[in-house]
């Protein structure tokens, strides 16, 4: 796997030779790539060898040589539930989906619930754009075999693997959740917004205990999977409604707590990820660019896009996924 900032000639140099490739860039430079074995998603945010930044003039694309294309799919919401037909034996599935669209919402509440759908590695990433376009530019995913561009659907590369190789997908979470004197919090749904929750038992306005208890929102709510543990980011805290709107959605009945606080987002990221990177595929939340302010701010040797929301297997946000394959 090689990871590299290229130039919209470059880049489609490389297309050319028939490689396999994941391709993050602007939707400008996105739509000018030759037809070929690629997928592709907007962003203008990328971590780069030399910290976190805005560009637009280059493409953020990964080349598998170890992988060949088994299928490229492009799944409406409603065809989500069959993504694990795709499937190649021993291989892996990258899935890019537009931020904001049907497809986005149906998938981070519905997808542990398709069938087979744990069955082999799927990662992959919300695609976004630069924040002063939300509301007036669409997220966009491409299918790089025909060259269009969506922003409703998802669109799914199937890989079959060479022998031996084995993927190997990892999240990794800069927070802690905090301990168990801390307030927990249960939701009488799941979804992306709430008005109400049982925080220690006792139901309540969500709104009115954040803004009464004075809680820092950049901090997400932490729920603990069997020692995984999955952030839950606050996007938005209406007053007037009383609704608080999340990136990813809460989960009915699961308890969560709100982060410890973090001093330092680089160095955290910088103590977690230690060396390597080189040969790995990674994505990295939008908010831990903005709250920890990583423009310019080296984190380590993993570079990617910075998305709205990452996927390693279920939609995530304020992590960063890491694959690797490696021999078996």
């Amino acid at each position: 796997m090689k990871n590299e900032l290229l130039s919209l000639d470059a880049a489609a140099a490389r297309i050319a030779t028939g490689a396999v490739m994941t391709i993050a860039g602007d939707e400008a430079l996105l739509a000018q790539l030759p037809r070929g074995n690629w997928i592709g998603g907007t962003s203008v945010y990328f971590v780069t060898e030399t910290g976190g930044a805005v560009i637009r003039d280059k493409l953020y694309c990964t080349t598998l040589p170890e992988a060949t294309v088994a299928q490229i799919r492009v799944l409406g919401a409603d065809e989500l539930p069959q993504i694990a037909q795709g499937y190649a034996t021993g291989g892996l599935s990258i899935i890019l989906i537009p931020a904001f669209s049907r497809a986005h919402s149906v998938f981070a509440v519905d997808g542990p619930s398709y069938a087979g759908f744990f069955n082999q590695p799927l990662v992959g990433w919300i695609s976004g754009v630069h924040l002063d376009d939300i509301g007036r530019v669409a997220p966009k995913v491409f299918d790089g075999r025909s060259g269009r561009s969506y922003g409703e659907e998802a669109v799914v590369m199937h890989l079959s693997l060479s022998e031996g190789l084995v993927p190997q997908v990892d999240i990794v979470n800069i927070f802690a959740q905090n301990d168990a004197t801390a307030p927990a919090f249960r939701f009488p749904q799941s979804g992306f917004a709430a008005k109400t929750a049982l925080i220690d038992g006792r139901e309540m306005s969500l709104a009115a205990y954040l803004r009464d208890n004075d809680i820092d929102t950049r901090l997400p709510l932490i729920a603990n999977y069997g020692g995984a543990l999955i952030n839950v980011s606050v996007q938005s805290v209406n007053h007037e409604s009383g609704e608080v709107a999340f990136y990813a959605p809460v989960m009915q009945g699961v308890e969560y707590r709100f982060a410890k606080p973090l001093d330092d987002y680089a160095a955290a990221f910088s103590r977690q990820l230690g060396v390597g990177g080189e040969g790995q595929y990674s994505c990295n939340c939008i908010l831990n660019y903005l709250y920890g302010e990583l423009e310019g701010k080296a984190t380590g040797s993993f570079t990617g896009p910075v998305t709205f929301g990452e996927i390693a297997y279920m939609l995530l946000n304020q992590t960063l996924v890491r694959l690797e394959l490696q021999a078996a």
